[in-house]
């Protein structure tokens, strides 16, 4: 394990506190250094009696990209580059295997594949507040790293797209409800885009919507936590992405919070994988007849699942929140003021990475299917958007097909 001190950092006891002292742990542990990770970093770094701040970075390169480009996090807002300094790194060895042997974020691996590694070796310093900003995809490959330093007294705030990620990290990473940690969840409208490893333009301010999360699995109506049931460290993390105001974060119940979750996911499964499949901008989905038809088909099946969910079921407004016609407003909304951009799945697929589709149009598959509803056009274009990439994948790796062998037909 590597770490590079700007601030020196300590070792806790797995009491979580330090020498009796009954003050939490204030440090905040980030793993994912992509935009958005970039401008929580930035962003927490500027706070008056700011806390301290550690990048867990999985990749040995990323280490030296950090002494390289001055061991600083650069965002630029409106033209202006400010620079912020003082951050802690670690190197981490994520331990998740995939079926085929390697190190991998494959979604099609059991919790069996998460490879306990050396016990004797120490894991390092407890981690009691840790924000996951990676790609759904890779949330249990990040994870398996620190999962050993990470207790029922922690908090993980996850802000990223799609939905289904915190159920798939109980099933994988945490199956035992009694030690698992706690959980908020973040979604962002933050416009960000990168211009080096650890250089990001701030290009449009948003909100930072943050709830949370219960660590019970439930299959109906949501269960609201008592304040006086939250963890410590859940409080902190609260308020100390709260008080900054960049971010222009905001509280909401786990009601509420999986409506707006609901609604982005909604949005994100018609603009994204059409983009792909059309390789177009955002706003070349509009004002086009036959893309219209295909947008309007797939959103019945969006409303149907969505309204059909027993999570929902008894709140106000959720059959009008939801309906196809909203939802339709809502995306040609968003298509229009991101008119000239490119989506994430589009540039996924551009450079021959997985996407997030299986936390979009797959979650919603996967809610339909749960309930009886067949979602054949999202699942549709799932299997397409995925047949896609692995076609962008191959030719940018200079893949060599090889003939069906003896006894099997092409």
């Amino acid at each position: 394990m590597y770490a590079d001190s700007g601030q020196t950092q300590r070792r806790l006891p797995r009491g979580g506190q330090s020498n009796g002292d009954a003050t939490i742990d204030r440090r905040v542990y980030i793993i994912g250094s992509g935009n958005i990770g970039k401008l929580l970093a930035h962003s927490l770094a500027g706070l008056p009696n700011r806390p301290p701040i550690t990048l867990l970075l999985h990749r040995p390169y990323l280490i030296q990209l950090w002494h390289k480009e001055g061991q600083a996090i650069e965002l630029i807002t409106d033209g202006v580059a400010e620079t912020r300094t003082g951050y802690d790194v670690e190197l981490v060895r994520p331990t998740y295997y995939s079926q085929a042997g390697t190190t991998s974020p494959s979604r099609d691996s059991d919790a069996s594949e998460i490879n306990d590694g050396n016990k004797d070796i120490d894991p390092g310093p407890l981690i009691h507040n840790l924000i996951v900003t990676t790609k759904a995809q890779h949330t249990i490959f990040a994870l398996s790293a620190v999962k050993d330093r990470l207790t029922h007294e922690s908090t993980i705030l996850f802000l990223q797209n799609g939905m289904g990620v915190i159920e798939e990290v109980n099933e994988k990473v945490f199956p035992d409800v009694e030690t698992r940690p706690n959980y908020l969840l973040g979604i962002t409208t933050h416009g960000v885009y990168p211009k080096s490893s650890f250089s990001a333009v701030h290009a449009g301010f948003g909100i930072t919507a943050l709830a949370l999360i219960s660590r019970y699995p439930s299959s109906g109506p949501i269960v609201p936590i008592k304040q006086r049931d939250w963890a410590r460290s859940s409080r902190y993390l609260l308020r100390t992405i709260t008080r900054t105001p960049v971010l222009a974060a905001v509280g909401f119940s786990e009601t509420d919070m999986m409506q707006l979750q609901l609604e982005k996911v909604a949005i994100n499964a018609i603009i994204n994988p059409l983009t792909v499949m059309f390789d177009c901008q955002n706003g070349d989905l509009l004002y086009n007849y036959r893309i219209t038809r295909t947008i309007r088909l797939l959103l019945s099946e969006i409303s149907l699942v969505v309204r059909s969910l027993p999570e929902l079921q008894g709140i106000p407004n959720v059959k009008l929140r939801f309906a196809p016609d909203r939802l339709e407003n809502l995306v040609v909304d968003t298509a229009g003021k991101t008119f000239q951009n490119i989506s994430s799945m589009l540039q996924d697929v551009r450079n021959g990475k997985e996407t997030e589709i299986d936390y979009i149009n797959g979650y919603l598959v996967n809610k339909g299917e749960q309930m009886g509803i067949k979602c054949v056009m999202n699942y549709m274009l799932t299997q397409m958007v995925k047949g896609k990439q692995q076609m962008t994948g191959r030719k940018i790796d200079d893949y060599v097909p090889f003939g069906p062998t003896k006894g099997t037909r092409a």
